[in-house]
């Protein structure tokens, strides 16, 4: 058993990897203006789209400080965003809505360029080589008053009306793509009501506060500052993409932060929150009959929509469920073996497979560099435990959301 000592040493790696995992305050910069330009042209008052309201807005890992580098220096990034409207005309279907925005994104040269080819759902901007990010631009409609009601999601400590923040989507395989014109018979996705949700998962107090009008529109400020979960689901994604680098079959990231957020238990460091995931998190698996398979099958529920499965794919394609428990039994292993160990240069060793080589160099240089730890010692030093508060994270976020938003 760890003692308390060992813990915050170990808790410093830990969040020093982290720091390392983060994009880079430029690359978030680039990625906020370049946002902000594609909503001021998308509602620009010539623009089709303009009276109702467009808004480009953020979800996934951008929106719940998770994102983490890739692997690779030549992969992208991937900003996911949602272009919210209040509303359309009455003879629009999902094909219309969805070609407008398009259209729209073609009149401006420069768009026009960086375009791919449509995607299902969304319309994908490609940025410069030297950007190394692209944006997927999910169009979608709500009702009015959705912004009030999305205020209310993320400031009320025991807000569960989660089906008020949905909105609704285009998606070009649905059967009624082309000519259904009432969107609460298209699709229905709930990006804003699953992040107040994991909001809620993170909160290591009792007290929450209101980050929409700062976080959620425009792109959340840089958050340099984390808190414990969204630290393990950082760390957690590193190892999924270091064992399966290119593998189409990983494990998929809304599923390891589903799962993360379900197992944490309010634990304030980071090293007794990972262990504690890591090793309850299947217990959130369920198992349920599925009519359509004729079997059972497993079940990840989305917490905001429990009719949707985030393992749906499992059925169809069973080496993305072998994938998975792979994936959980080796980082429970790994990180288990590495938390026993006490020699720093040992503990550097078994990280770099872990989290790759390039990383875990610059993390045990940068804590050498803040002489808290040296790379020929053993854990224990006093010299650490003086810097390090065993109670709680060396550094919460001192900051208006409790680390979402200063």
């Amino acid at each position: 058993m760890l003692t308390n000592e060992i813990k915050a040493q170990f808790n410093e790696i830990l969040e020093e990897i982290g720091n390392n995992l983060d994009i880079s305050e430029t690359q978030y910069k680039f990625a906020v203006q370049s946002y902000q330009a594609v909503g001021k042209w998308l509602a620009d008052e010539k623009s089709l789209l303009s009276p109702y309201k467009p808004e480009i807005l953020p979800q996934g890992s951008f929106l719940l400080g998770t994102m983490i580098k890739p692997v690779n220096d030549s992969d992208e990034l991937d900003v996911d965003l949602v272009c919210r409207l209040e509303g359309k005309k009455a003879d629009w279907a999902q094909y219309h809505l969805k070609k407008i925005v398009g259209d729209r994104l073609k009149e401006n040269k420069t768009y026009k360029e960086m375009l791919d080819e449509e995607g299902r759902r969304c319309w994908t901007l490609n940025y410069a080589d030297s950007s190394k990010y692209h944006m997927d631009v999910l169009p979608s409609i709500v009702s009015e008053g959705h912004r009030v009601i999305l205020e209310k999601a993320f400031s009320a400590i025991d807000f569960k009306d989660f089906e008020k923040t949905a909105i609704r989507i285009t998606d070009n395989q649905e059967d009624n793509y082309f000519n259904e014109t009432n969107p609460d018979y298209w699709n229905k996705s709930n990006p804003f009501g699953y992040a107040a949700w994991f909001q809620e998962r993170c909160s290591i107090s009792i007290r929450k506060s209101v980050f929409l009008s700062e976080s959620v529109n425009p792109l959340p400020t840089y958050q340099k500052e984390k808190l414990p979960l969204q630290r393990v689901v950082q760390i957690l994604k590193r190892h999924r993409d270091i064992m399966f680098d290119g593998d189409e079959d990983k494990p998929i990231s809304i599923i390891i932060t589903t799962l993360s957020s379900k197992a944490y238990n309010k634990e304030t460091d980071i090293i007794t929150a990972l262990t504690n995931v890591v090793e309850n998190m299947e217990s959130f698996i369920e198992t349920k009959f599925s009519v359509e398979h004729n079997k059972w099958i497993k079940w990840i529920g989305n917490p905001v929509n429990e009719e949707e499965n985030f393992a749906d794919k499992w059925p169809e394609n069973p080496q993305k469920e072998k994938n998975f428990y792979e994936w959980l039994n080796k980082v429970k292993t790994e990180l288990s073996s590495s938390f026993e160990l006490k020699e720093l240069n040992k503990i550097q060793e078994s990280f770099s497979p872990i989290f790759g080589k390039r990383i875990t160099d610059k993390t045990f240089s940068n804590i050498s560099n803040k002489g808290l730890l040296k790379s020929t010692s053993t854990l224990l030093s006093a010299n650490v435990a003086q810097h390090i508060d065993t109670e709680l994270p060396k550094k919460l976020p001192k900051t208006k959301r409790e680390g979402f938003q200063k």
